[in-house]
């Protein structure tokens, strides 16, 4: 490292497994814990420089001695922010981490989603919702799709993932912290609270009959898709403004949610911005 150490009490022993403070950051890798103590990890330099930098709530940041040589500026940025740095050994930080080769970074962050109310209100252009979709990796996915098309928000609703699960979070590479993220249960409550914002429900169907280029992209929109495996279910086709389907050119019988779901937001997004330059 160059100049003065970013890694606080020089010298001292590295936090192991055992702990305290890391025993309790790693119950946060299951989701009742989550709930209870309103917190989470972000592990992974993208998400821990976007918690920093956009305002997130950061407790603490556990890392290795390698990772603190290879992040030193996120390290400054926490230690001007007043977020304790903590040294963690790396079987420590293997117990942080849900992945074979973890990076030794690992936030402490405040939960990122909020009340619908907040979320869902006029003057939103873009919002994708996402029914029961139930693996993490492709959440995280449309999160940092939806993030880099601009849009305002996320919804997931019905049984959908929990947004801080360690996969969707590495998943979303730092663009949980970005959009506003918000968790409705109810469907219909989701969809009529779109509505209410002033936004055009647009349902993502494989079997729809208006396919995604005879669209046009002149008012709010709210993307809606479904589960992995099952779409839409039908009372959710039913209640939404239109169903759209992504025009298929070779052999391919469908598409994977994330890739879906890009196509649509993107051109929603580029549509969009053509429309107001």
């Amino acid at each position: 490292m160059t100049g003065d150490s970013a890694l606080p009490r020089p010298g001292a022993a590295p936090f192991t497994e055992r702990t305290p403070r890391v025993v309790a950051a790693r119950k946060l890798t299951r989701r009742a814990e989550r709930e209870k103590t309103g917190r989470f990890l972000a592990e992974g330099a993208n998400a821990v420089e976007a918690a920093l930098e956009y305002g997130g709530t950061v407790y603490e940041l556990f890392v290795t001695e390698r990772a603190a040589a290879q992040h030193e500026r996120l390290l400054i940025a926490a230690r001007e922010a007043g977020v304790p740095v903590s040294p963690i050994t790396d079987r420590a930080a293997g117990g942080l981490s849900e992945t074979v080769t973890p990076q030794g970074i690992v936030a402490v962050c405040a939960l990122v989603d909020r009340p619908q109310e907040t979320v869902l209100k006029p003057g939103a252009k873009l919002v994708v919702v996402l029914v029961d979709v139930a693996d993490p990796g492709n959440a995280g996915t449309v999160i940092r799709v939806a993030d880099a098309a601009g849009a305002d928000a996320v919804v997931l609703a019905g049984d959908s993932v929990d947004p801080h699960n360690g996969k969707c979070v590495r998943a979303a590479a730092g663009s949980l912290f970005h959009p506003a993220i918000t968790r409705i249960r109810d469907v219909d409550a989701a969809l009529k609270a779109c509505s209410a914002a002033g936004l055009r429900t647009v349902g993502a169907h494989g079997y729809a009959d208006t396919e995604l280029d005879q669209v046009t992209f002149d008012e709010p929109t709210a993307w809606v898709f479904g589960n992995e495996a099952h779409g839409l279910p039908q009372g959710v086709l039913e209640t939404v403004d239109l169903a759209v389907k992504i025009p298929m050119y070779g052999r391919a019988e469908s598409l994977n949610l994330a890739t879906a779901a890009a196509i649509c937001v993107y051109t929603n997004a580029m549509a969009s911005r053509v429309a107001t330059t």
